[in-house]
């Protein structure tokens, strides 16, 4: 009878890590023995328009990756509000440039960043349960493809150079790029406050 020490070897042997109940730790997010890339991401320079409750706001910061091989940010989740997501800038088939949600996700190089902000990818919130103020703390979850996942803080600022009056019933390209001036339009005055600002 093959004993319990030669059972678990035979299980490792081929480089697999298995989780066996307590007697293994730090098991990965898949079975090939890859860190999960929630370990290789952080999120700084993270900040999010205050808005008001029942409203929608943006958030932006700079995602880098440390890992040797890229990943996908997938999904955004936060308390404040019941849908979030990942919107990106792109054109709309008649020359215009508006937002849409970005399918497939945000990649983020090996060893790069990937930058969110206004005109280009970023998250948004909408229906934001409470308002948001400036000086608060916005709590969020980033999913990665494979499934792992990781909790980040974007700081709430004051910002007017950006007011987004989006309709909701109007669709997502309309809403997007109906107010393409307003939401993407400042994008240099956006980029210069970011690069003013190094918290997160």
């Amino acid at each position: 009878m093959m004993t319990t020490h030669r059972f678990r070897n035979a299980l490792l042997a081929g480089g697999t890590a298995l989780c066996l109940g307590a007697a293994l730790v730090g098991c990965s997010a898949d079975d090939s023995g890859a860190a999960p890339a929630a370990d290789s991401v952080t999120l700084t320079d993270a900040w999010g328009k205050a808005a008001e409750a029942g409203s929608m706001t943006a958030v932006f910061g700079t995602l880098s990756n440390s890992a040797g091989s890229p990943v996908t940010l997938t999904a955004v989740t936060t308390d404040v509000s019941p849908r979030a997501e990942l919107h990106e800038m792109a054109s709309d088939g008649s020359g215009s440039m508006s937002m849409r949600e970005k399918e497939g996700g945000v990649e983020i190089p090996a060893g790069g960043d990937s930058v969110l902000q206004p005109g280009g990818e970023h998250v948004m919130l909408f229906d934001l349960s409470s308002p948001l103020k400036a000086g608060d703390q916005l709590s969020m979850t980033l999913t990665f493809s494979d499934g792992s996942t990781t909790d980040v803080h974007a700081q709430v600022r004051d910002f007017s150079g950006a007011q987004e009056n989006y309709s909701e019933s109007s669709g997502e390209a309309t809403e997007h790029g109906g107010n393409m001036a307003e939401h993407g339009g400042d994008m240099a005055e956006h980029s210069g406050d970011m690069n003013g600002h190094t918290g997160g």
